[in-house]
């Protein structure tokens, strides 16, 4: 009886033994497969509770490991723009600019980093890696990011400013096409409302009319939050 209760002990242990290794190895699996070897060896250099020594066993083992940079807009108007991202305690970034060393700081005590660097005109390329004790990691994640401040075209074809309507030059219903031509990667708004833009950068909207005069404000937009406006009014009677 005795030995009958052991070995359901020994069984209940050895049970939970298993799973828990289940849970271990599934564990790192995932954040191997989610985040890649880097992470994975900084994540286990953290749970160590000792950050200084994890670096120094780093370096001991000619590794380095690799930072990663915070995501950045895929276009911005503004020249400045500030690059961070994390890395390990006391370790030396370095910044490449268009494939130029362009900058070099340290990490804080929780292992960030941040430049403020100005940006070219067009497209830009930027990449970081990590040094410690002339040792240097491989280069990290590349973000790439196009700085213009230039407006985008925005040339309306129909209605024209101050054109009248009525029910004979409208047709059916009480609605006006506006259409134009804009630059690739344009969003228009018609009075608030998306337009449709094809292949070729026309865009149109049926807009509605009220009697009277009306209002119509087209805005169009680049990734980089670059704007032009422009106001027409035309007048509509039943």
């Amino acid at each position: 009886m005795r030995r009958s209760r052991l070995n359901k002990n020994l069984e209940r242990r050895n049970r939970k033994t298993i799973i828990l290794s289940i849970l271990g190895i599934a564990i790192i699996l995932f954040l191997l497969f989610k985040f890649g070897l880097d992470l994975l060896v900084n994540f286990s250099l953290f749970i160590t509770g000792n950050r200084n020594q994890a670096t120094q066993n780093a370096n001991q083992i000619n590794y380095v490991a690799t930072p990663i940079l915070n995501p950045l807009p895929i276009a911005t108007n503004s020249a400045q723009v500030v690059i961070s991202g994390s890395s390990l305690k006391d370790y030396s970034i370095i910044l490449y600019l268009n494939n130029n060393n362009v900058d070099e700081a340290s990490t804080d005590k929780d292992g960030n980093f941040s430049f403020s660097e100005e940006l070219n005109k067009g497209n830009n390329q930027i990449a970081v890696r990590a040094k410690y004790n002339n040792k240097q990691s491989e280069l990290s994640n590349i973000i790439y990011i196009t700085y213009t401040n230039t407006q985008p075209a925005l040339e309306i074809s129909s209605p024209s400013d101050g054109q009248k309507f009525d029910k004979n030059t409208i047709g059916m219903g009480n609605s006006v096409n506006v259409t134009g031509k804009t630059d690739a990667g344009v969003t228009v708004t018609v009075n608030g409302f998306w337009a449709v833009i094809d292949d070729n950068n026309n865009f149109s909207y049926s807009l509605p009319l009220q009697n009277g005069d009306n209002q119509i404000k087209i805005i169009a937009i680049d990734q980089a939050g670059n704007k032009t406006e422009k106001d027409l009014k035309v007048n509509f009677s039943q």
